[in-house]
């Protein structure tokens, strides 16, 4: 019979975030330090480092994601839409600050690397497969389009905007009313025409 879980992995994948957030250099011993527990429970529950910075990761961006579809679920229109969906990280960061700003600030593989076990790294796959997928539902919703030219329009909007304007401060009402501005002047300019073979 196997022992008792005894601490809280979910806290020990809080303290891992705000560690990523924050810039800090995350290692078995500070991690283990700071979530007070001791270097084996790291070990025993997530196999290595890498695996638990990539639970960490795919647990923020799945939760991001949950909530990205939602607000574009409720928006009114599809540009509103777009906008929603870039405006998702100052709604994500008023309630997970750490997650967001992880999210904004690292990217994925160079926080955990690519050896990881074949579970993590399809699960890791998914996620971007349903932000893609995102990307596209959008892309039709405005043009009735969900080729690359078109997701590439969007991809501005919803990730390459957001990254320039809350990389700064994320908080600032300011800053959301400038990114949602800037999307939707984005959005009166379509997308090319595809080559016509």
């Amino acid at each position: 019979m196997p022992r008792p879980r005894v601490h809280d992995l979910d806290a020990l994948l809080d303290v891992a975030e705000r560690l990523v957030a924050s810039s800090t250099e995350v290692t078995v011993r500070g991690l283990a330090a700071a979530a007070g527990v001791p270097n084996g429970t790291i070990y025993h529950a997530f196999g290595s480092l890498s695996a638990l910075l990539a639970r960490v990761w795919l647990r923020a961006a799945t939760a991001f994601l949950d909530l990205q579809t939602s607000l574009v679920d409720q928006a009114p229109s599809p540009v509103e839409a777009v906008v929603a969906a870039a405006d998702t990280p100052a709604v994500f960061a008023s309630v997970r600050p750490d997650g967001a700003r992880m999210l904004l600030a690292v990217r994925g593989d160079r926080l955990f690397g690519p050896d990881l076990p074949d579970e993590l790294a399809d699960a890791l796959h998914a996620v971007d497969k349903r932000l893609v997928a995102l990307l596209v539902r959008l892309a039709r919703q405005l043009w009735d389009r969900g080729d690359g030219l078109a997701v590439e329009v969007i991809t501005t909007c919803v990730v390459d905007l957001p990254t320039a304007f809350f990389r700064r401060d994320i908080t600032d009402p300011l800053v959301r009313d400038r990114l949602a501005a800037a999307v939707r002047a984005v959005l009166t300019v379509p997308p090319r025409e595809k080559d016509r073979p």
